[in-house]
C-alpha cells in the first residue's frame, strides 16, 4: 500500500508539474510577468520504532503573495526617460508596449490589444500613463485630453482625427482630407503647430472601438471635472468642434469628403 501510495502521488504531480508549464517561451523582457514555480518538500514519516512501514508525501508550496504582486505592474521607467527626454516617438512606441503588457497574457502573446480587453487594464496604471504624457507636454498630450476632445467633438471620430491632427488637409479644389501616413507625417516634436492631443497614437486599423474604450475608461471619469474651469473659458467658441445644429447638416458632408481609413499605427 505504501508503495502504490508514493507512485501516485508521484505520478499526480507530474501531471500537475506539466499542466504548470508555459506553452510558449516567454518573451524576452523584464515585464513579462512569470508564472510562478512551486517548491516540492519530500517528508517521510514511520509509524513506530519497530514498524518497517514508511510514508512518502510530496507537498507543494506556493511562493507568498507580497512576492507576486510586486509583479503585477510594469515599471514607467522608460516611458518617464522618453517623456522627460522630450523624445515623443520612442514615448508612443513605449506606450503601446505597456497597454499590450497591462491588457493580460493574451494580449502579450497576441502582439496587441483587443478593445473588449482594455476593461481588465488597471485605472491606476493607465493614469499613471495618462500623467506623464500630459506632465511632459504642458497638458498638451495624453488620453484625458484626447477624451475631452472626443467630448466637445459629439463623440464624432472624424472631427477628432482632424482636431488631432491625425488627418491632413489636401491640397485641392474641393475640401477634402487623408488620414497621415505612419511614422514619417506624424508630429513627433511639442511646439506651437502641434496640435493638441496629437499623441499618444491609437492603433484604429480594425476601427475606433479600442480607442473609444480607452478614452471611456472609469479612470478619465474625473479627469476632466479637475480643469473644467480653465479649458471651458478657452474652448468655448470653438465652431470646429461645436455640436449645434448648424454643423450637424455639414457632419455628413465633412464625413463625404474623408478617404476610407488606412493607418495602422
Amino acid at each position: 500500500m505504501a508503495t502504490n501510495s508514493l507512485h501516485y502521488s508521484i505520478h499526480h504531480h507530474s501531471l500537475l508539474k506539466r499542466h504548470h508549464i508555459p506553452s510558449e517561451t516567454p518573451p524576452p523582457t523584464s515585464l513579462f510577468l512569470k508564472p510562478s514555480t512551486p517548491t516540492l518538500t519530500l517528508s517521510h514519516h514511520t509509524l513506530s520504532t519497530n514498524s518497517h512501514i514508511t510514508f512518502f508525501s510530496l507537498s507543494q508550496t506556493t511562493p507568498s503573495s507580497s512576492s507576486s504582486t510586486s509583479q503585477t505592474s510594469p515599471s514607467f521607467d522608460l516611458l518617464r526617460h522618453h517623456l522627460s527626454s522630450q523624445n515623443f516617438q520612442l514615448a508612443d512606441e513605449e506606450t503601446r508596449r505597456l497597454l499590450i503588457v497591462l491588457a493580460g497574457e493574451a494580449a502579450l502573446k497576441r502582439g496587441y490589444v483587443f478593445f473588449s480587453e482594455v476593461q481588465f487594464i488597471s485605472g491606476s496604471d493607465l493614469l499613471t500613463i495618462d500623467t506623464l504624457w500630459r506632465e511632459h507636454s504642458g497638458n498638451k498630450f495624453g488620453y484625458s485630453v484626447q477624451k475631452k476632445i472626443l467630448e466637445k467633438a459629439n463623440g464624432d471620430f472624424t472631427k477628432f482625427f482632424i482636431k488631432v491632427g491625425w488627418m491632413k488637409k489636401l491640397d485641392t479644389e474641393v475640401e477634402q482630407y487623408n488620414y497621415r501616413s505612419f511614422p514619417s507625417e506624424f508630429i513627433w516634436e511639442l511646439n506651437e503647430d502641434t496640435p493638441e492631443g496629437h499623441l499618444p497614437l491609437t492603433n484604429a486599423l480594425r476601427g475606433t472601438q479600442l480607442l473609444n474604450n480607452v478614452l471611456s475608461h472609469p479612470a478619465f471619469v474625473d479627469t476632466d471635472k479637475e480643469r473644467d474651469g480653465k479649458d471651458d473659458a478657452e474652448n468655448k467658441d470653438n465652431g470646429a468642434l461645436a455640436g449645434s445644429k448648424d454643423n450637424s447638416s455639414s457632419s455628413k458632408t465633412l464625413s463625404q469628403r474623408v478617404f476610407k481609413p488606412d493607418y495602422s499605427f
